[in-house]
């Protein structure tokens, strides 16, 4: 016992300098250093056999509110005007629902035609063009029109109108969304003392808002394949007495996929700060 009184006094003489230094510390005022960073991100894509870009349009359905096909070609052109290297096509936009219906409604005629030869021993086969909404509500609705992208015969001319480009196509899907529920929030409490606590407090809450879905296709335009896809979920939801213009909405949940979209194509930096405390 009388061995270990020091270690217990030096404990206790270094815990009191500490103090000492954070009061000094705090009373003088803390000393922040501020430095930027930033996070490279890997192209998806190798384009450096394209010089020009050609956003071609979207199969788009969901709310009527936004005209998803038109705002979404419009802000990716923007956006690649400024952070590609690739020179932007202008151009009207394709309109890919009737491209398909025809696309469609040509092999419906082909399959008749193969039913009505006198060779032909095989039932039936149903129309397809029947398979194609004219109005898409859901993800569900969408999937027909999934084959238009795998026509390599019909991308090939188009790239070949516009000198062989990257051509980027897909779906957008931009739904309304309401739910009700406990949602778990933090609140502030004071207590007699005037002290602040942070604490979980679980609230039931009627919500409404939206959900954007697109799927980015991109195109060889020398060949008419697929290079690359991909699919994104974003949703945003607000409390129910809140009134949220659909496409201030729109825009919002598109700024949060355009880094991921841009990425595919070039090497994309993201800038931001940590700090440090001197």
């Amino acid at each position: 016992m009388i061995g270990r009184a020091p270690a217990r006094k030096s404990r206790l003489a270094l815990a009191a300098v500490a103090a000492a230094v954070a009061a000094v510390t705090l009373a003088c005022g803390a000393s922040y250093l501020e430095i930027p960073i930033e996070t490279p991100i890997q192209a998806k894509l190798d384009v450096s056999a394209f010089q020009r870009v050609l956003v071609a349009g979207f199969v788009t359905g969901g709310s009527e509110d936004v005209d998803a096909n038109q705002e979404t070609v419009r802000l990716l052109r923007s956006q690649l005007r400024t952070k590609s290297t690739l020179k932007v096509i202008d151009a009207d936009l394709l309109p890919l629902m009737d491209v398909a219906q025809d696309q469609m409604k040509a092999a419906a005629d082909e399959v008749a035609r193969e039913n009505a030869s006198p060779n032909n021993t095989s039932a039936t086969q149903a129309n397809p063009a029947m398979a194609l909404p004219q109005h898409i509500k859901d993800e569900k609705d969408l999937e027909p029109y999934e084959r238009l992208f795998a026509n390599t015969a019909y991308w090939k001319r188009i790239g070949e109108e516009f000198q062989n480009p990257l051509i980027v196509t897909g779906t957008v899907l931009f739904t309304n969304r309401t739910t009700s529920g406990f949602v778990q929030r933090d609140t502030e409490v004071y207590d007699s003392f005037g002290r602040r606590r942070v604490v979980p407090l679980r609230t039931y809450m009627e919500r409404k808002g939206f959900i954007l879905r697109p799927k980015f296709v991109f195109i060889d335009g020398r060949t008419g394949a697929t290079m690359y896809s991909e699919s994104y979920r974003e949703e945003i939801l607000y409390n129910a007495q809140q009134n949220m213009p659909a496409l201030s909405s729109y825009f919002e949940l598109m700024d949060r996929l355009v880094p991921s979209f841009l990425s595919a194509l070039s090497s994309q930096k993201i800038r931001g700060s940590r700090v440090l405390l001197k």
